[in-house]
């Protein structure tokens, strides 16, 4: 069966899905995520306390969802964690068996969070992509980690020549996933700068997708996450919808599809609202789901 890494390396659209976690979230919880996931993604991405929001850590779900036999994609970031502490993390997850990881460097710790956490940043996200990728040239490692991080689907100039992508990739890193992206005529404008700069030829390209089930929804994405784009017209659309679950699958299906398209685009992610289900709807509707089952771990080297 393939990996994330496989099948990103394939000929295949790859796809990918968030993990929904929580305070109180169970291996159970994890179990009945995976049997929806199983059959339609390559990889289980796992989010490091996204906004703060304090969940179970990425390693620990991460040995979960290597037990339901589908292939991790746990996320690192340098704000919570001194190096000490990520470099644990790392050979934790290697000896583990996980071998891709999206590694950046997070956001602040919002001031009116509510717990009073100091935010740390004793690394650079480069510096942890150097990190990740030095454990990869020991000669116990079983073969290197695939490393990913993060970008913003924008509009580049002409000429634009990716420097900043460019470092990554020496460093290590070898796939970029974007924000969430509903806007495709600005997917097809990055993708066009990044393969007339040549990034793609270092790296295999991801965007991110999520099933918005509601207008509140959408509207609280667009607030909390300034990154993502998401056109009025689709917040409208779902909004004046009968029923807007629904509404959201087809709109997310229907992207999904559109980007497929893309040249040099080489998979999506979809990012969880909190409903599994919904996410696994999305990949029926668009036609991209998988034959078989997600990857398990690669063969050891």
């Amino acid at each position: 069966m393939k990996t994330f890494r496989q099948a990103l390396h394939g000929k295949q659209f790859a796809i990918s899905a968030e993990l929904s976690l929580g305070r109180a979230s169970t291996h159970q919880d994890i179990a009945r995520q995976a049997s929806i996931f199983r059959g339609r993604v390559d990889g289980v991405q796992i989010a490091d306390n996204p906004l703060a929001w304090v969940h179970m850590s990425a390693v620990s779900a991460s040995a979960l969802v290597l037990r339901e036999g589908l292939d991790p994609v746990p996320i690192l970031t340098c704000r919570d964690r001194n190096r000490i502490a990520l470099l644990s993390d790392l050979l934790g997850l290697r000896a583990m068996g996980v071998s891709s990881l999206l590694l950046m460097r997070g956001r602040r710790v919002p001031a009116r969070h509510a717990l009073h956490a100091s935010t740390v940043f004793d690394l650079t996200g480069r510096e942890l992509i150097a990190m990740a990728a030095g454990i990869g040239e020991d000669e116990d490692a079983p073969s290197p980690f695939f490393i990913g991080t993060g970008v913003k689907a924008h509009r580049a100039r002409k000429g634009w020549r990716a420097e900043a992508l460019n470092q990554k990739a020496e460093l290590g890193a070898q796939f970029i996933q974007t924000q969430i992206c509903y806007n495709l005529d600005l997917m097809k404008h990055y993708l066009q700068r990044l393969v007339e700069a040549r990034a793609t030829w270092d790296f295999s390209v991801i965007a991110s997708l999520a099933p918005l089930p509601s207008s509140e929804t959408a509207r609280w994405v667009k607030e909390n996450m300034p990154d993502s784009k998401i056109p009025k017209r689709l917040v409208q659309r779902i909004e004046q919808a009968a029923d807007p679950e629904q509404e959201a699958v087809l709109a997310c299906a229907e992207t999904m599809q559109a980007m497929s398209e893309i040249p040099g685009l080489s998979g999506i992610h979809l990012m969880t609202t909190g409903d599994a289900e919904l996410i696994g709807a999305a990949i029926d509707t668009s036609g991209l789901a998988r034959t078989e089952g997600a990857g398990q771990q690669e063969a050891q080297a």
